[in-house]
């Protein structure tokens, strides 16, 4: 019988040439897109898990979140939605979720954070031998 992993994402970990400093916003963003570089930045950088190899999957991930919420303000200022842009709203904000899962931006992945973390208080446990 073969054990296979498949859908099964490694536990993310510091790491080693993680960024100390948060690289300048890039220029071609648009401006929700740029918003939400500053918003994750931090939290990347304090949580040592993007790297200079990383930032482009990131400037991807502001610009499809940039692209849902630029296409979430057309569709409101308009009176009837187009369905079109719609479902391009729904491509972006699919990619933008995939993405951030990638980075720790998702409660799932951030519990995947910890699950790394070896836990060794056994003194509550009763049944720890």
């Amino acid at each position: 019988m073969s054990v296979h992993s498949r859908g099964v994402k490694p536990a993310l970990a510091p790491d080693s040439d993680a960024l100390t400093k948060a690289p300048p916003v890039p220029k071609y963003l648009s401006a929700h897109a740029k918003a939400e570089w500053r918003r994750i930045m931090p939290q990347l950088i304090a949580r040592q898990v993007i790297t200079k190899a990383d930032l482009a999957g990131v400037e991807n991930y502001c610009a499809a979140v940039g692209a849902a919420r630029t296409i979430a303000d057309t569709m409101s200022a308009g009176g009837i939605p187009d369905l079109k842009l719609g479902g391009l709203q729904i491509r972006y904000m699919t990619t933008a979720r995939q993405l951030a899962a990638e980075y720790g931006l998702t409660p799932t992945s951030r519990a995947r954070i910890g699950a790394g973390v070896a836990d060794d208080d056994d003194a509550d446990n009763p049944l720890a031998v």
